[in-house]
């Protein structure tokens, strides 16, 4: 996996990303490849690509009515 390396950050900068990580549950690492993921979505025309993806691979399957699981469920 590719990595990047950015240099000469201001330390309050590091200090406020080091505070969004801690309050999220994150490392460091973790914190800033969230916001570069939060920052750079997927175009519409990937989206599109990922959702013809799952369409084909769930085409003629039959699932359950999760209506009637949960009504099942609550008269346990």
């Amino acid at each position: 996996m590719p990595h990047i390396l950015v240099r000469d950050l201001d330390s309050d900068i590091v200090e406020r990303l080091k505070s969004r990580a801690k309050q999220h549950g994150r490392s460091l690492q973790g914190e800033v490849k969230a916001i570069l993921e939060e920052a750079t979505p997927m175009s519409v025309s990937e989206a599109r690509a990922v959702s013809e993806k799952w369409q084909k691979y769930f085409k003629g399957r039959k699932f359950s009515d999760s209506a009637k699981l949960i009504r099942d469920d609550r008269e346990r």
